[in-house]
Formats: C-alpha cells, structure tokens, sequence
C-alpha cells in the first residue's frame, strides 16, 4: 500500500475514502470484473425489488378496494377474496426470493473484495479466478456471522420496545404531553445510537470473518474491539455510505417508481434515471465493501496489530486451500 500500516492509523474519513479509491484504480481490471460478475446483479436485485414491490403492493390495494365495494356473500365477492389472498401469497414469495438472492450475492460480493484488498496490501497480483476459487471457502463463515447479526439485531430490537412499553406503563400514563415528546425524542436517539454502533460492529465482522480465524460471535466480539479508538471515523463512515444509499434508494423510488404520479415523467426518462441510479448504487456498494476493508487495517494499525505481509500472502497464495488467518499472523510486537 502507498501507505505504511504504521501510519494508517492517522487516517481519518479523507484518508480512508483517497486510499480506498488508489486501490480500485490500481487494481481496477479485477474490480471491474468483480462489479460486472457480482455487484451489478446485486444492485439490480435491490432496485428490481423496489420496482416490482410498488406493482404488487399496488395491484393488492386495488383488489382490497374493490373487495370492500363488492357485497358479502356474493360469488363475486368471493372471487376477489380468493384473489387477493393468492396476491397476498405473491407477494411474501417474492419478498423471501429477493431476500434470498440478495444475501448470496452479497455475500459473494463481501468475500470478493475483502481477498482482493487484502491482496492488494501484500503487493501480489491476483486473477479474478483466483478470487472466485476463494468464495466458496469463505461464504459459509460469513454466512454465520450474519446469522448472528440478525439475531443480535433481533435481540436489540425486542430489549428497545420492552423498554419502551415498560417506560410507557409506568410511567408515561402519568407524565404530560411535552414530557412525553421529550422521553421519546430521547429513547429514539438512543436507540439510533446504539443501531449504528450494531451496524459498524457488523461491518467490521465481515472482514475478520474472511482474514481471521474467528467468525460468528467471536468475529463480532473482534470487531467490537477494534474500533474502540476508531468509533468516531467507524461512525461517520457508516453515516455517510448509509446516507448514500438511503439518497440513491430515495431518488429511485421517487423519480423512478413514482415518477410518472409525482413529476409525470415519461417511460423514457423514467429508464434514464433508473440506469443512474442502476450505476449509482453499483458504485456506492463497491465503495462499502473497500472502505470497510481499509477501516479494518486502520483500526489494526491503532491498536498496533500490524498485519504480517508475508503471513498474509503465504494464506492468499493457496486459494485453492484457503485458510483463514490466525490471530498469530496478524499480530507482531506492540510499538508504543
């Protein structure tokens, strides 16, 4: 890298988002090749799920609405109650399809940077065969740590409406409306708060996931101790590419998905602002995956965790027998 590890850990979010981009212009053939094969279907997914969710989330309204209009008892009424449910049904099995080829694609796509910026830190060409030999070893292990993501998520989510509801019965009932507005407005920073810290942690556990021995809870755990000292860039680096993504989902669902109601746009130019958006998002998802393996070698070089080249390109030499590495490879004495 043209930085020394030593040093990465100065780096702030203009540091980390100039070493992300020399790294995908330098490497820019494999990156291409990782964001035709992998990250552009993904993206299509997401945007195709938005599209194609407003039309049968539409077509379910409709015939709600004529359900109600039709009276009880009729065969007519039935038909349409039998139509709905099968639009109903429709529905849900799109939803889990969608959710299912997003996450294998993502995945997919996660373990394919996260090798290639790895390799990239040892100075070592690598093929784009290469790289794909190496999925089918490492997306098992990412697939856990994401199962015990959603379950942590899970767990953070029942705990904030428990203490919620508790807060509301006890004492809510007896407080006035400012008091009410107030405590609200507080529990819900709160708990943005602690969905972004959740986020960063998860992040940052799909890279030690791919480069480490630990995965699952001990990959998260890992995670959490890396950024300790890194929060504030950690944060405003998972703002900032979130933002992103929300603008880019926003202006798509606008412009494209509503575009003929809210601004009468024709199909022609509703398809033009989807392809931007289409190569926005594209681009921004690639621009995740490397800024949070750049974030993963800063946050070792705070801690004083530099990372053995020579280890690391011994593991990334045997693709084809990929091992993860081990906390000993990854680690050297501590200069303080």
């Amino acid at each position: 890298m043209d930085i020394e590890q030593e040093k990465m850990q100065f780096l702030g979010f203009s540091g980390v988002y100039k070493e992300s981009y020399k790294l995908m212009f330098s490497w820019r053939k494999i990156f291409t090749q990782i964001t035709f094969t992998l990250i552009l279907p993904l993206s299509f997914i997401f945007l195709t799920h938005i599209q194609v969710s407003d039309v049968l989330f539409g077509k379910i309204e409709h015939d709600r609405e004529n359900l109600n209009d039709t009276p009880l008892g009729t065969p007519q009424h039935q038909k349409l109650l039998d139509v709905t449910s099968s639009d109903w049904a429709t529905f849900f099995l799109f939803k889990l399809l969608y959710f299912i080829f997003l996450l294998i694609f993502s995945l997919l796509s996660t373990s394919a940077v996260v090798y290639t910026v790895a390799s990239f830190y040892t100075a070592k060409e690598v093929t784009f065969k290469q790289v794909i030999s190496v999925i089918p070893k490492v997306w098992k292990r990412l697939m856990v740590t994401f199962l015990c993501t959603v379950v942590a998520f899970f767990v953070y989510n029942v705990m904030a409406v428990l203490v919620v509801g508790i807060w509301a019965l006890s004492i809510g009932v007896k407080s006035g409306g400012v008091t009410i507005f107030v405590v609200t407005g507080i529990l819900f920073i709160l708990y943005l708060v602690g969905l972004v810290y959740l986020t960063v942690v998860w992040q940052l556990a799909n890279v030690v996931t791919v480069l480490e021995d630990s995965y699952g809870y001990g990959a998260m755990m890992k995670s959490r101790e890396l950024i300790k000292g890194k929060m504030g860039l950690s944060v405003i680096i998972v703002l900032m590419l979130h933002g992103s993504f929300f603008l880019i989902q926003l202006l798509f669902s606008m412009v494209v998905v509503n575009g003929w109601k809210l601004f009468s746009l024709g199909s022609m130019e509703r398809t033009a602002w989807g392809i931007v958006c289409f190569l926005l998002l594209s681009h921004l998802f690639l621009l995740m995956l490397v800024f949070q393996t750049v974030l993963y070698f800063v946050c070792k070089s705070y801690h004083h965790q530099i990372v053995d080249k020579s280890a690391l390109s011994d593991h990334l030499e045997v693709y084809e027998c990929y091992q993860p590495l081990k906390t000993k490879d990854v680690q050297l004495d501590c200069h303080v």
